[in-house]
């Protein structure tokens, strides 16, 4: 997706998890809307590095894209713990990464996205912002049903009927694989950008973030940093 295509749109809520997807989605909406806030969720993540990671890529952002710093409005902050404890998953407890009798992985948190979506929605409303963006991806699916696009439109339906105003759900990583997520920031902001993405996001599964890779930090043998290194040495040799 261009990210310098014209929208109608003129503001955005960017669902943002501080990781690579969600802050290529930021720069994405930077360089699309006047207005961009953002909106994370403590769910009860086992490791507080996912946290802190968002304010660091969120600062970071606007030093090497510059030209949008101003765009770059609030951020909030959500505490859905009460539904971590009920939506356990391996991400939420000690319970190993494998997948479950249904085989879909234990780090697929029930309905995740779905609840983020109702509450990023309650509050654009509130905030007056139009369209929401989502770093959800069909290409590399990991199992997680509800990042699929027919998931996205069903939400977006349901989301303007119960808001009685539209509630359109941009989700430009939809169709990329993770080496084209590479190639999206680039095209963005270059090889700044990428190095603030490397070096600030954080998507390991195990929380690490001593171990320094070329491709950012991170355990190196969860099923995220794999992917998250897979795509990268992708988009470096293509």
């Amino acid at each position: 997706m261009n990210a310098s295509q014209p929208s109608k749109f003129q503001s955005a809520l960017v669902l943002f998890s501080g990781g690579q997807d969600s802050a290529t989605c930021l720069a994405w909406a930077l360089a699309r809307y006047q207005r961009v806030e953002t909106i994370g969720f403590d769910y009860g993540q086992r490791h507080v590095v996912e946290m802190q990671a968002r304010l660091a890529v969120r600062e970071d952002m606007k030093r090497v894209l510059p030209q949008f710093a101003d765009r770059l409005g609030d951020d909030h902050v959500v505490d859905l713990t009460g539904y971590g404890k009920i939506a356990e998953s391996s991400l939420t407890s000690e319970k190993a990464i494998e997948m479950d009798a249904r085989g879909l992985p234990t780090t697929f948190v029930p309905g995740r996205n779905l609840i983020f979506l109702t509450a990023a929605a309650a509050l654009s409303d509130r905030r007056g912002l139009e369209v929401l963006v989502t770093g959800v991806c069909e290409t590399d699916y990991s199992g997680y049903p509800d990042c699929r696009q027919a998931t996205i439109d069903a939400m977006s339906q349901a989301l303007t009927l119960g808001l009685d105003r539209p509630v359109p759900i941009e989700t430009p990583l939809m169709y990329l694989t993770k080496a084209q997520t590479w190639e999206l920031a680039n095209g963005i902001g270059g090889q700044p950008l990428v190095d603030s993405i490397i070096e600030t996001s954080h998507t390991c599964y195990a929380g690490d973030r001593e171990h320094r890779h070329e491709w950012g930090y991170g355990c190196g043998t969860c099923a995220a940093c794999e992917l998250r290194e897979a795509g990268y040495r992708q988009w470096k040799e293509g």
